[in-house]
């Protein structure tokens, strides 16, 4: 089981906040018995006012008791999970135990989601004993991506009268995370993985003996049993041999996030199709064991600027692709005119495989995102057809797109890329396996850092 749950107890009002938590009925007898009063006032009926006073004092004294009610509850919340994909359900369990001397009465819970998760949950608790517990349970889903706050949960106590509700809140929160839906992909090879960058090419350091190893310091975590002795003692500290260098496969997931690049916006817009197939390609390769990392047209990159590029995988896979997905859950559009933040991080140096999620381009920024091609094994695009995207009934087009799709495509793939049209209601498995036989054509896989020449027109 996942997820977090924080015990807590409900934060208790003032007598002011008390009385304002009368009910109708409540209210009705209070105003009954002043008005009763002010009758035995103007007709001299002493019998009147007795009757006045008990219709006041009833709800009065319901109310202070409530708000005396020293109640000492503890409550918690546990998701199961608390990072689900988008359209998936998570199970949230509430607990609430007694933790005073004396049983509690009737008590009415209320825990406060957003209402995209749903409706708010409500539940009746009977009597709880001292010491005594009960448990809840109820279910959210979402079709949106992001990190929704679940809280604070409330106790509602009311008297036996119904004269009275008093609502005590807790003071924690938790956190559900709705992250894009992965599609599984099919195990193809692009062409980018060529020598040195593909599955298991690693290149051997040491195949002399001991006596040609290349040693270097101790670092946290390694194996014990390859502690180089002889270089220990010469160095004075310990050290460990290096006896492999792997060169790792490395991709980066390119997705354009621009307002002006998208149009449209809910679960079924093309911004959100490019978000769910960066976050499919991006753990698809991780699994395959890819160095991957995460850049968005603002020139920030996932997990971070730390280590090798901001790439990570390996025996980080697992982390590195919850991190990918955390941040694909929150990603919203930029304020960015154009690709050239992302440009000046890619012409830093050689990315292996290179994969761009784009949407509507002009001549500019085609040829912006022509020269990111430079720095790469392979190159596969998948353009979004802003026109289809975002037509409406009847055919009429809302997209201020100027440069048509065949041309956007056309200068994609004179620059090198391998291009593909994205329309609505397309399958990124389909798309997938079409950038993998447009490459193949080509019958030549690409070194690192190599030129590439022009793609076929796949898919267009």
């Amino acid at each position: 089981m996942s997820g977090g749950g924080s015990p807590g107890t409900p934060q208790c009002d003032g007598l002011r906040a008390a009385l304002g938590g009368l009910t109708t009925r409540g209210r009705s007898f209070l105003a009954a018995g002043l008005a009763a009063a002010a009758c035995s006032y103007l007709l001299g009926q002493a019998d009147l006012l007795r009757v006045g006073l008990l219709l006041a004092a009833l709800p009065l004294v319901c109310v202070l008791v409530l708000h005396r009610t020293r109640y000492r509850v503890a409550g918690s919340r546990t998701l199961s999970p608390a990072r689900v994909p988008a359209t998936a359900e998570s199970r949230v369990r509430l607990r609430v135990e007694n933790v005073s001397r004396m049983p509690t009465g009737l008590l009415m819970l209320q825990d406060r989601v957003p209402y995209v998760l749903g409706a708010r949950p409500r539940f009746v608790l009977d009597r709880i004993e001292a010491g005594g517990s009960r448990e809840v349970s109820y279910r959210v889903r979402s079709d949106l991506r992001g990190r929704y706050p679940l809280g604070p949960l409330q106790l509602r106590l009311s008297d036996p009268f119904g004269m009275c509700e008093l609502t005590r809140s807790f003071s924690t929160f938790d956190t559900l995370t709705v992250v894009p839906r992965v599609e599984s992909l099919p195990p193809i090879r692009p062409a980018g993985e060529a020598s040195g960058y593909g599955d298991g090419r690693h290149r051997s350091l040491a195949l002399a003996g001991e006596d040609d190893v290349i040693p270097r310091g101790y670092r946290h975590g390694d194996d014990l049993r390859r502690v180089h002795w002889r270089s220990t003692a010469r160095h004075g500290e310990l050290m460990v041999r290096r006896e492999e260098q792997p060169q790792k496969a490395r991709c980066t997931v390119l997705l354009d996030t621009r307002a002006t690049a998208h149009q449209g916006s809910g679960p079924d817009s093309a911004f959100e199709w490019a978000v769910t197939a960066a976050a499919s390609v991006a753990v698809h390769l991780l699994e395959r064991g890819f160095s991957v990392r995460l850049l968005t047209d603002t020139g920030s990159s996932v997990p971070g600027p730390e280590g090798a590029g901001g790439f990570a995988g390996g025996a980080e896979s697992a982390g590195a692709a919850g991190l990918l997905l955390d941040t694909l859950a929150v990603v919203e559009h930029s304020d960015e005119e154009g690709l050239s933040s992302a440009y000046d991080v890619l012409r830093g140096g050689n990315e292996g495989l290179l994969i761009g999620f784009f949407g509507d381009l002009d001549d500019e920024q085609a040829a912006v995102a022509g020269r990111m091609r430079q720095r790469s094994g392979a190159a596969i695009a998948f353009v979004l057809d802003g026109d289809a995207w975002t037509r409406g009934p009847g055919g009429i087009r809302f997209s201020g797109g100027e440069v048509p799709l065949a041309d956007r495509l056309r200068m994609l793939r004179e620059a090198g890329w391998t291009a593909l049209p994205v329309k609505p209601g397309a399958m990124f498995a389909d798309l997938w396996r079409s950038a993998d036989r447009a490459l193949v054509r080509e019958d030549r896989p690409l070194r690192p850092g190599a030129a590439a020449p022009t793609a076929p027109g796949a898919g267009s």
